[in-house]
């Protein structure tokens, strides 16, 4: 019983979907069909069957429009295929020359890219690459130098000192050793920061046979707060060195410099080769046992010279680090001056 009330209903919806004229063919047949069981059940047998003629003619009028239907719906979906067929095609053709056109274009662009690299290398000097990786190098070092110092004032200029990978090698150098006594030989850019990394730990000594200087020196140092490192004024003389004579600092000015636990061999000769043989002849027994000798080597392997050269059998190279400074122990032969 509930099926058939469920076929009723959904037959019950189909008819509201229904137009009004498939309602009216849908009637019309409904009276043929009574018309017709109503005659043959009354006996009228020429009225039954002209009611079914009739109800047979309606079906297939009914089935000839609904083939005409079926047939122009099949005519509009061919065109709408046909229709959608051109637009695509036409959206490929389009999509094929934009993508042609922009791999043209592409490759264009990368010619003028390559003939731009190439003009570069034409112009480009030769070692470049060389001079930016060293330039690299040195803003590294720059970098490192200020995370470990915190100047109070502006630090000098290095035009004509040091660099900063060297800077750099000179206080690792002196951290690593901790002394307690450091003299420097030339004063420069690098008294600023050898004051900064001994301002705690150790004392500092400069000297320097330019009076101007030094006083320049004194003063950068008082600007800075590290009033304490000492600038000692001593001029050029004349020192028997081994049967010559060389110009170096006057010996009566370094006097009271004893117990040295690290020379820094940075003038007044512009070589170390002629630099360190006086340093040595005259402070040598002034270092102190496990003392150290900082000299500055020349740029390049080749321009180095041995310790052995310098003619001090008591020196020997430690471990090189950054920057062209390079710590020789020192291991005097004869005893130290008495304090």
């Amino acid at each position: 019983m509930s099926s058939l009330v469920q076929f009723g209903r959904r037959q019950a919806v189909r008819l509201h979907s229904l137009t009004s004229r498939q309602a009216i063919g849908l009637g019309v047949m409904a009276v043929l069909c009574l018309g017709v069981t109503v005659a043959s059940a009354t006996g009228h047998a020429a009225v039954a069957t002209s009611a079914l003629a009739l109800l047979l003619a309606a079906t297939l009028a009914g089935v000839v429009h609904l083939s005409r239907r079926v047939r122009a719906l099949h005519r509009a979906d061919q065109a709408a295929v046909r229709d959608l067929r051109i637009v695509v095609e036409q959206l490929q053709r389009r999509l094929v020359a934009a993508v042609e056109k922009e791999r043209l274009a592409a490759g264009d662009r990368h010619q003028e890219v390559l003939d731009a690299v190439a003009r570069a290398e034409r112009l480009t000097p030769p070692g470049a690459e060389l001079l930016l990786g060293e330039q690299n190098r040195e803003i590294e070092a720059l970098v490192q130098l200020f995370q470990t110092v915190s100047p109070r004032a502006p630090m000098p200029a290095a035009e004509s000192g040091p660099r900063p990978s060297d800077l750099l090698g000179l206080l690792h150098i002196v951290r690593g050793r901790k002394p307690k006594l450091v003299v420097a030989l030339g004063a420069g850019p690098a008294t600023i920061w050898l004051g900064y990394a001994l301002e705690s730990a150790g004392r500092l000594v400069v000297v320097e046979h330019d009076a101007e200087q030094a006083e320049r020196s004194r003063a950068l140092l008082r600007s800075h707060g590290l009033g304490a490192v000492q600038v000692l004024h001593a001029p050029l003389t004349e020192l028997s060195l081994d049967g010559r004579t060389v110009d170096w600092y006057d010996v009566d000015a370094l006097d009271g410099l004893h117990d040295i636990d690290l020379l820094v061999v940075d003038g007044p000769s512009a070589t170390p080769a002629d630099a360190l043989p006086p340093a040595l002849h005259v402070l040598g027994r002034r270092l102190a046992s496990g003392a150290a000798v900082v000299i500055e080597e020349a740029a390049r392997p080749e321009g180095r010279v041995a310790p052995r050269q310098w003619g001090f059998d008591g020196l020997s190279p430690e471990r090189r680090l950054a920057g062209r400074y390079t710590a020789l122990s020192f291991a005097p032969t004869l005893a130290p001056l008495p304090s």
